[in-house]
């Protein structure tokens, strides 16, 4: 049997151009959230926190969220690589630091369905009142994070015959990164995958990751 690869793939910056929880915090929440954010970008504190303040400080009713989130394209090229993908029989997982609700509207409506979405949990808590779980936080995760990514891709256990393939952008990934067999890296996380000398190819987009992805060896799953 050929390899298969594990596609597990980040959403906010990677399949959507930005980070779709800023663009609600700049549009809906107090002027408080910028602050909590710069400790966060410091180290002070991780995600898990930051968001769990952050979406406390958003006033904005269902129907607001629901037409901001209908403003939200994704990659272009991001509904080609996904069916090159699954004629290999390569399953991809979205896997983000993200809020699931965002997810799943913006593919609902860009007619991507069927995914399997680990992400954080938001929950509407009043008309105008918001607030966040964490289903996939890990207990040790290093970078505090909402989303313990390394967790959920470890519980996946890569063997010769299944390998990891991460797609991200930035902070969230990185301790996916060292975890997977390679990775499609933009932004920082493509700075962080040359700094640790991790097995990776720097993208702009889904555009760049489609013939990468072509080039895969069906016998050995590497990339020729």
């Amino acid at each position: 049997m050929a390899p298969v690869w594990d596609i597990f793939c980040d959403f906010d910056g990677t399949i959507t151009f930005f980070d779709v929880t800023d663009s609600l915090l700049e549009r809906f929440a107090q002027p408080e959230w910028t602050a909590i954010e710069e400790e966060w970008a410091q180290g002070r504190i991780g995600s898990k926190k930051c968001l769990s303040r952050q979406v406390q400080l958003l006033d904005m009713s269902l129907a607001e969220l629901d037409d901001h989130l209908n403003q939200i394209d994704v990659d272009p090229g991001f509904a080609a690589f996904l069916m090159a993908a699954q004629n290999r029989g390569f399953p991809i997982t979205i896997v983000s630091d993200g809020l699931d609700y965002s997810i799943r509207s913006i593919l609902d409506r860009h007619k991507i369905h069927g995914l399997p979405i680990f992400a954080n949990k938001l929950h509407q808590a009043g008309e105008r009142k918001w607030r966040i779980t964490f289903p996939y936080a890990g207990r040790n995760c290093d970078f505090a994070s909402g989303h313990c990514k390394c967790a959920t891709i470890g519980r996946m256990q890569p063997t010769a015959r299944r390998k990891v393939l991460l797609i991200g952008d930035g902070k969230s990934d990185f301790c996916a990164a060292e975890q997977a067999n390679m990775v499609f890296a933009k932004g920082k996380l493509a700075e962080h995958c040359a700094r640790k000398g991790l097995p990776h190819y720097a993208i702009e987009g889904f555009t760049d990751a489609l013939p990468l992805l072509e080039r895969f060896d069906p016998e050995t799953a590497d990339i020729r």
